[in-house]
């Protein structure tokens, strides 16, 4: 019986806020933080919306001027037992 082998995939966790909208926009992204960070500065320099892929392949739209923050982080492997802090 094979294994299945895991893929390295690069995901990055983002979350933003939207001016007048009570909850956060979270997903999982495949680009890396520096590619979204980009993206960021880009829609906030052109006033363009932001538009982000989660790893789902749905699009993600925001205008620029209601970007209250985003969040970005790098996701973290997930440890399993006891012994594992």
């Amino acid at each position: 019986m094979a294994t299945k082998k895991t893929e390295t995939v690069q995901k990055s966790e983002v979350r933003i806020a939207v001016a007048n909208v009570s909850s956060d926009l979270a997903f999982e992204s495949p680009a890396t933080p520096a590619e979204i960070s980009a993206a960021v500065s880009a829609a906030i320099s052109t006033g363009t919306p932001l538009v982000l892929k989660d790893v789902r392949g749905r699009t993600i739209m925001v205008p620029a001027d209601r970007i209250g923050f985003v969040e970005i982080g790098e996701q973290t492997e997930r440890r399993v037992g006891f012994g594992s802090l």
